[in-house]
């Protein structure tokens, strides 16, 4: 079995790194930069960074933090917000990242995952879908709807659509966000975690609720999720990523050592 993946988020905000409950009352919590410096040291896998109101605010990513970012840390580094268009994925790439989230843009134009593909390599390419539980009907027979703009707009989506068709337009991984569970801090969305992952035949990441290193193991294991995301529990220094990856190996999952 692969190692399973944890993955620190850094959600930034103005240049801040900054963390909020379902998408809202966000705080800012000091420099993306040292956090990151410091999840590596720790032991993460890789590091991921949203710039969390690039696409509300159409405009680009702050390329300066994303190149401070690529120069303190030494293991994959995936960015998204805002991208629409190849030659922005091309410059995150250049400022030093190994991989482009692609969310909204992708709803609104779902060709540019197939050219983010084609131009970088599936690897390269990581959907973003941030879901939110919804009643079960004809335009969302899954029961989760596709959110974009940062959790603002609803889109009618079927959020298990929309998985499997990124796939098949050439998406590497997707990073699966419940809007529902997100900040909470009380536990992932497993139902939705395990009905993604089951259906898709690339790693699909869990993200939102993590509270305990318990959490994670129920992703990992009962979510079927190939990785997991955390944000509060290390931002606000519940866990180090140390004490996360011992709690999960003595549980036996299989986590790279540090």
């Amino acid at each position: 079995m692969l190692s399973k993946r944890i993955i620190p988020c850094l959600d930034v905000r103005d240049g801040l790194l900054t963390k909020g409950i379902k998408f809202r009352e966000n705080l800012d919590l000091g420099d993306p930069v040292a956090a990151a410096r410091r999840y590596y040291e720790e032991g993460a896998d890789e590091i991921v960074f949203y710039d969390i109101t690039a696409s509300a605010e159409g405009r680009g990513i702050f390329l300066d933090v994303v190149e401070r970012v690529a120069e303190a840390i030494f293991i994959p580094f995936s960015v998204g917000g805002g991208l629409s268009t190849v030659a922005q994925m091309r410059d995150v790439l250049l400022a030093g990242a190994e991989k482009v989230s692609v969310n909204s843009s992708a709803v609104r134009d779902p060709s540019l995952i197939s050219k983010g593909a084609e131009a970088f390599g599936s690897q390269a390419v990581v959907l973003g879908l941030d879901a939110k539980k919804v009643p079960i009907g004809d335009s969302c027979p899954s029961g989760y709807e596709v959110v974009i703009n940062g959790g603002r707009v609803p889109t009618g989506l079927d959020a298990l659509a929309w998985a499997i068709r990124a796939e098949e337009l050439g998406a590497g991984e997707i990073c699966l966000n419940s809007i529902d569970a997100d900040g909470t801090k009380d536990g992932y969305e497993l139902n939705l975690t395990a009905l993604i992952a089951q259906n898709v035949t690339i790693p699909v990441i869990a993200s939102g609720g993590a509270g305990h290193p318990e959490h994670l193991y129920q992703a990992l294991s009962q979510g079927q999720a190939s990785a997991a995301l955390v944000a509060s529990i290390v931002h606000y220094n519940q866990y180090s990523m140390r004490e996360i990856k011992v709690f999960l190996q003595a549980k036996g999952l299989p986590v790279r050592t540090i």
